[in-house]
């Protein structure tokens, strides 16, 4: 059995139009994806610069973890 030269037999326009195909649905799905895809903008966060409000948040914070959740009980009974 002899393996012919695509060539020369005239089936490489057959995968040409194999390979185009699949270029064009590659495509065709990048453009399908990019147009339903809803990007919503990000809002840009910026830190505080004021050490004046940071080092009163960090006293309401340290006041609120000094409370506790859970009271105990005065006599442990065993």
């Amino acid at each position: 059995m002899k393996i012919e030269n695509p060539f020369e037999s005239g089936h490489i326009r057959n995968y040409i139009l194999l390979y185009a195909s699949v270029v064009v649905i590659m495509i065709l799905f990048f453009i399908a994806s990019s147009l339903f895809n809803n990007v919503e903008k990000v809002e840009k966060k910026a830190f505080n610069v004021k050490f004046e409000k940071m080092k009163k948040q960090s006293i309401r914070v340290e006041t609120i973890t000094k409370k506790k959740k859970f009271k105990l009980l005065d006599k442990a009974y065993q």
